[in-house]
């Protein structure tokens, strides 16, 4: 009998199960099969294909460029690398909220290519349609309220929403309508710490906050801002656990200097004919110098 130990695959009831037992749940963007294997050994719960993508690796001035063919592909090579996680990918802009045949056949697109579900922002009466279809077809959906990037040009720029007691209460009431409609999962983005504690708190369903404060049910970074991986900004609510950049120039740098100095490639990076065959050439190259 083997001995290898089968790796589990968490699915929206593993991730629902802990969220009851009070598990704080864990998650991170991923764009590729490296970032998605060290995520998944790391046993982070859920992984985003994010179409943050647009903007860390594509270089994107924000996330409403990016397109469908562009995120099945990185949904492809983050399936490749996660073998424990959850993986829910971005519907990116006009994806989802045109026709709810489109939506679906999108959303599917995206499973195929490795997605355990999707994930949609806002809330509005066409999306919640979509977003109702989507899971009575059996595609999970993870709901995304406060700050919604794919509105930037709406919104009027990187604020923080629900700042007030109405606008708290506006923002539940479009929860509600997403947990209704079936999502298993909301996230919250830039949204204060208490009006996310009380959201969380009147839901049945978990919460994943970005700059929404500790009450969440759980947290979600960008991987890049984690890491100091993009050059552009670091948002307040990120929290960078090194600086990959830094690293990155450093090493260029190193070896730039070696090429230049000679001393990149060494005895050690480079591959040598046998005595003998080394002797053929030598006096070959005699015999026709």
């Amino acid at each position: 009998m083997s001995t290898e130990i089968r790796i589990k695959k968490k699915t929206v009831n593993t991730i629902l199960k802990s969220y009851r037992e009070g598990k704080k749940l864990t998650m991170l963007t991923a764009y590729d099969y490296p970032t998605a294997y060290v995520a998944s050994e790391a046993d982070v719960d859920m992984l985003l294909v994010g179409d943050s993508v647009g903007m860390v690796v594509l270089g994107y001035e924000n996330t409403i460029n990016v397109t469908m063919e562009e995120m099945k592909i990185f949904t492809k090579a983050v399936s490749r690398g996660a073998k424990r996680p959850l993986i829910v990918a971005d519907m990116p802009f006009l994806s989802f909220n045109r026709c709810v045949w489109e939506t679906l056949k999108n959303a599917g697109e995206l499973i195929q290519s490795g997605a355990t579900a999707v994930k949609i922002e806002g809330a509005s009466a066409s999306v919640l349609e979509n977003i109702t279809n989507l899971t009575e077809n059996g595609i999970a959906v993870m709901g995304h309220i406060g700050f919604t990037p794919q509105y930037i040009n709406t919104l009027g720029g990187y604020n923080i929403q629900g700042k007030s007691f109405e606008k708290t209460l506006k923002m539940l009431d479009e929860a509600k309508k997403l947990e209704k409609a079936g999502v298993f999962a909301i996230v919250l983005e830039m949204v204060p710490q208490e009006s996310a504690k009380f959201i969380t708190e009147n839901l049945n369903i978990p919460t994943i906050g970005i700059g929404a404060g500790k009450f969440c049910s759980g947290q979600v970074l960008v991987v890049d801002d984690l890491l100091g991986r993009y050059p552009n900004f670091t948002p307040k609510f990120a929290k960078k656990y090194a600086d990959i950049q830094s690293i990155m120039l450093d090493s260029i740098k190193k070896y730039v200097s070696d090429v230049e100095n000679g001393k990149f490639p060494s005895e050690n990076e480079v591959f040598n004919l046998t005595d003998q065959e080394f002797e053929k050439l030598e006096k070959y190259s005699n015999q026709n110098s």
